[in-house]
């Protein structure tokens, strides 16, 4: 998840910006304005920044070079436009901008910009895995713990067995958890428009809980127009998990 701001003085580019990044799991803030691009900016450092380039107060690429002026400009700046010339993404470019999206702007590219960006800045997590011992240290272990079990039990340790606090637990005597089938549900004693009705449901409850409630991953999964989507998930009732998150 990263904190993302867009700026566009079209509500309709900020509404649908918002509402995609924010289905794939981002915090979104937007901007109308350079001013409140600004005020926004000097609060908080985004993780990423959409700039629309041409703006009624100040245009994009004016405000790149100020936040570059100003020492602000730490973070990727994707810049968007639907007139600008080569130039003038060049420019952009050279001022510091990551890349350049032209309108309309495709899903596919959207994503793909966004993700770029955000791999770009995103730092490994430190302290997440602890280091690894030398192959011949792991071996001496291997060892110690098989002559252990041997002495302990009289016989040499099982495979998959794990040695955890002084006690040797066997991985195969734990048996793995049943898969859920979804079909359980399912009736095939209901008439045909309510079974449809029912397995669609189950379908898209399916696709959502596999894509984190992701709208753009469902649609492309299963294949519909988001809009489409939206309709039909309303049309059966169901919620998306973000909607049903904020109902909690």
């Amino acid at each position: 998840m990263a904190n993302i701001l867009v700026v566009d003085d079209e509500m309709g580019i900020r509404e649908l910006l918002s509402e995609i990044l924010g289905d794939e799991g981002h915090v979104v803030q937007s901007a109308e304005n350079a001013q409140q691009a600004r005020e926004l900016r000097a609060q908080s450092r985004p993780d990423l920044v959409l700039l629309d380039i041409w703006m009624p107060d100040t245009d994009g690429v004016t405000l790149l070079k100020e936040w570059q002026r100003d020492g602000l400009l730490t973070m990727p700046v994707i810049m968007m436009s639907g007139h600008a010339t080569i130039d003038t993404a060049v420019e952009a470019t050279r001022i510091g901008a990551l890349n350049f999206l032209e309108k309309p702007i495709s899903l596919q590219k959207l994503l793909k910009a966004v993700q770029q960006g955000l791999t770009k800045t995103a730092e490994p997590p430190r302290g997440s895995v602890p280091p690894r011992m030398p192959v011949a240290a792991e071996a001496t272990a291997g060892a110690a713990h098989q002559a252990a079990y041997a002495t302990n039990v009289g016989q040499p340790a099982p495979l998959g067995s794990h040695h955890m606090m002084g006690a040797t637990f066997d991985a195969r005597l734990t048996p793995a958890p049943a898969p859920i089938n979804p079909m359980a549900q399912f009736s095939f004693d209901l008439p045909l428009r309510e079974a449809r009705d029912s397995f669609e449901r189950i379908y898209f409850e399916y696709h959502l809980q596999r894509e984190g409630g992701s709208m753009t991953r469902v649609a492309e999964r299963t294949g519909l127009e988001r809009t489409h989507l939206y309709r039909k998930l309303k049309q059966l009732g169901v919620e998306s998990l973000k909607s049903s998150k904020r109902h909690d």
